[in-house]
């Protein structure tokens, strides 16, 4: 499995197939959320509501979309950058795997940026009147609370120190692992 997810067609199909359903769950939002009531599904809990974030996270950074295409396209060139510059051993695909859901996760709110201007957020935790968000936010927020994690509680010291390669295309047979 790791051995295909050092190969750069794999890790674009997969990143395509994740922008894919968000963006699917987006137009879904659209068509069934947009100019109606929000869609209660536990009462006082949680909803889906049809929100147009010209912002980021909370709000912040109202109306910058330039801000945000440069910052979507530094977390890609980033993206390609550590992918590859990063071990291709079996014990990294955890680290792989992140990687793959947060640049997803920001072509997503990118490609909205791009084709309406705002991002299309509609997920409400009504319970702790968290902001509303989106599948490609869920994508980004639980990569890096699993980065978090891994770079805690999993991953030694010295795996860390062998994370990245000098020479990435002298790495031989390590993807087999």
């Amino acid at each position: 499995m790791n051995r295909w997810l050092c190969r750069p067609w794999c890790i674009g199909i997969i990143t395509l197939f994740l922008v894919g359903a968000d963006q699917l769950t987006k137009v879904l939002a659209v068509r069934f959320l947009k100019g109606q009531d929000p869609f209660v599904l536990w009462d006082g809990v949680f909803e889906l509501r049809y929100l147009e974030n010209r912002g980021a996270a909370f709000g912040i950074f109202q109306g910058q979309r330039t801000f945000f295409l440069v910052m979507g396209l530094l977390v890609f060139a980033a993206g390609v950058f550590l992918f590859l510059r990063m071990s291709k051993e079996a014990r990294f695909l955890p680290l792989r795997l992140v990687g793959i859901f947060v640049m997803a996760g920001a072509w997503g709110n990118m490609l909205d940026r791009l084709r309406l201007s705002y991002v299309v957020d509609f997920f409400y935790f009504k319970l702790i009147d968290f902001p509303v968000f989106n599948v490609a936010d869920i994508y980004v927020s639980v990569a890096v609370a699993v980065f978090a994690l891994l770079i805690f509680f999993f991953y030694t010291d010295e795996d860390l120190q062998k994370l990245f390669v000098k020479n990435p295309g002298e790495e031989r047979g390590a993807g087999d692992e």
